[in-house]
C-alpha cells in the first residue's frame, strides 16, 4: 500500500496542519506583500530614510498610523483603510501621499491617483507633477509634518543611511523648520 496514510498521533497531526496552514498563509503574504515594488525616490534621502520607517510602524501599529493620517493629514479613513488593507500599499507611500496632497493643499485622493499612474517615475517625480516646484516651502512643510507624526508615535526618527559629501542638504530638519 505506497499511498496508504501513515496514522500520526493526534497531536503530531495537529501540528502538521497548523504547519501547512501557517505556510499557506505566509506565502499569500509574500505574494500581498506590496502593490508596488518598494522605491520611493522622493529625491530626499532623509525622507526615503524615513518612509522605510513609516513602512515598519504602520505595518505594526495599523490604528495609530490610520489615524494619524485621519486626524493629522485629513484623509478619509476608507480611503486609507483600502489602500493599506486591500490595495496592499507600503504604508510610507500612503503616508507620503497625504503629506504631500495637504502640503500642496490637494485632496489625498488626487496623490494616491498620481502615484498609481507615475509610481514608475518615483515620489520626486509625482511631485513635480502635481505643482511643489510652485510651492519654496513644500519639502521643509513635509519634513516638519515627518517630525511631527514621528513626536506623537513617540517614535526616534529613522536613522540616516550614509550619506556622499554633497547630500548634506538633505539633513533632517531642526525644530520649527
Amino acid at each position: 500500500m505506497p499511498n496508504a496514510a501513515l496514522p500520526l498521533p493526534h497531536g503530531l497531526h495537529r501540528c502538521a496542519v497548523l504547519l501547512a496552514a501557517s505556510l499557506l498563509l505566509a506565502g499569500t503574504a509574500f505574494a500581498q506583500a506590496g502593490a508596488f515594488a518598494w522605491n520611493p525616490r522622493s529625491g530626499d534621502a532623509w525622507i526615503d530614510a524615513q518612509l522605510a520607517d513609516i513602512n515598519v510602524y504602520g505595518g505594526r501599529y495599523r490604528g495609530a498610523f490610520i489615524d494619524e493620517l485621519v486626524r493629522y493629514r485629513a484623509a478619509p479613513r476608507e480611503l486609507v483603510t483600502e489602500l493599506v488593507d486591500e490595495r496592499n500599499w507600503a504604508p510610507g507611500d500612503v503616508y507620503y501621499a497625504c503629506a504631500l496632497a495637504q502640503v500642496l493643499g490637494r485632496p489625498c485622493r488626487s496623490l494616491v491617483q498620481a502615484w498609481g499612474q507615475f509610481h514608475d517615475e518615483g515620489w520626486a517625480a509625482v511631485a513635480k507633477k502635481a505643482g511643489i516646484a510652485t510651492r519654496p516651502d513644500a519639502m521643509a512643510r513635509l519634513k516638519q509634518a515627518i517630525t511631527n507624526s514621528y513626536e506623537r508615535w513617540g517614535r526616534p526618527l529613522a536613522e540616516m543611511p550614509e550619506a556622499s559629501p554633497r547630500d548634506d542638504r538633505d539633513a533632517k530638519p531642526g525644530k520649527g523648520g
